[in-house]
């Protein structure tokens, strides 16, 4: 049937679109399209079933991509990519976790549509240039051209994180208490020297617009803050989300904001506040993740 081929590879067919996309939400959209057209293919015509189906998605994608970059210009405020919640032993695959940890998805957001397939397909999925060139309709000597571009690109912005542990859900804790009692110093201790704060409320609800760069700034800011929105029927949990350690804040049994941690050498050098309420609609069930290639 149909849905068989499309049920057992949906982990992965959704890992590339949301990789490409940054939006769990439009990712769906697009495994939903795909699943139309796969649903109206002879697959007696269909040799390789998830190489089909891989092609599809790209193609899906790269056209929701594209149609999504106007909108997200005149986004209100910092953009961050729509949080998924992620398996802590997903961090046993590092090439899969640094892909969708925010810092990445926010270098893949300044990659040209093309750029950011063949990046993605190329540099995580493993798929071969050749492959990728018959998934975009380019010549495989462009796709080689395109992934040298691209890899230069985001190589020059990646960043590093220690995967969730014991230890990082220490630093946490430390942050939340050295926030919601106002320590400044004991703050400052934990933050890298160049740490960023970004905040995503989308226009929806109140978040600083700008990101906050600096221990100095970004303690004073979390202290601010907490002493806004820490109250007393706010349940503070741990979770895993990109790949990356975090804390989900659940006030009167809704989440109202999700905080994940860039944490590198014992020091926070990222914080990323999702605070957009349409963001945080499909935020509490753990997507499972794939990136294991063939055909």
């Amino acid at each position: 049937m149909a849905e068989d081929a499309f049920t057992e590879h949906r982990p992965l067919l959704f890992t590339i679109a949301y990789e490409m996309l940054g939006s769990a939400t439009d990712a769906e959209d697009v495994l939903q399209e795909s699943y139309l057209r796969w649903s109206a293919v002879d697959r007696a015509t269909v040799e390789h079933p998830r190489a089909y189906l891989v092609r599809v998605v790209t193609r899906q994608a790269l056209n929701h991509l594209r149609a999504v970059r106007a909108r997200r210009e005149e986004y209100v405020g910092s953009w961050l990519p729509e949080p998924i919640r992620t398996a802590p032993e997903m961090s046993d695959d590092a090439i899969l976790a640094e892909s969708v940890s925010m810092a990445m998805m926010l270098v893949l957001e300044t990659l040209a549509p093309a750029e950011r397939a063949v990046f993605v397909l190329h540099d995580v999925f493993g798929y071969t240039h050749g492959e990728i060139a018959s998934s975009i309709g380019r010549t495989e000597v462009t796709v080689r051209q395109i992934a040298h571009r691209a890899r230069r690109h985001v190589h020059a912005r990646r960043r590093r994180f220690d995967p969730d542990s014991d230890a990082t859900q220490e630093i946490i804790q430390r942050f939340l208490r050295a926030a919601a009692t106002g320590e400044i110093q004991a703050l400052m201790d934990l933050l890298a020297p160049d740490v960023v704060q970004i905040s995503d409320g989308g226009g929806k609800v109140a978040a600083a617009r700008r990101p906050v760069t600096g221990r100095d700034d970004v303690a004073r800011f979390a202290v601010r803050v907490a002493g806004a929105t820490f109250t007393p029927t706010t349940h503070v949990e741990p979770a895993t989300y990109n790949g990356m350690p975090a804390a989900r804040f659940v006030t009167g049994g809704d989440l109202d904001w999700l905080l994940a941690f860039e944490i590198h050498d014992g020091r926070i050098t990222g914080l990323y506040g999702v605070r957009n309420p349409d963001k945080l609609r499909r935020a509490d069930a753990v997507r499972p993740l794939d990136r294991v290639r063939g055909t």
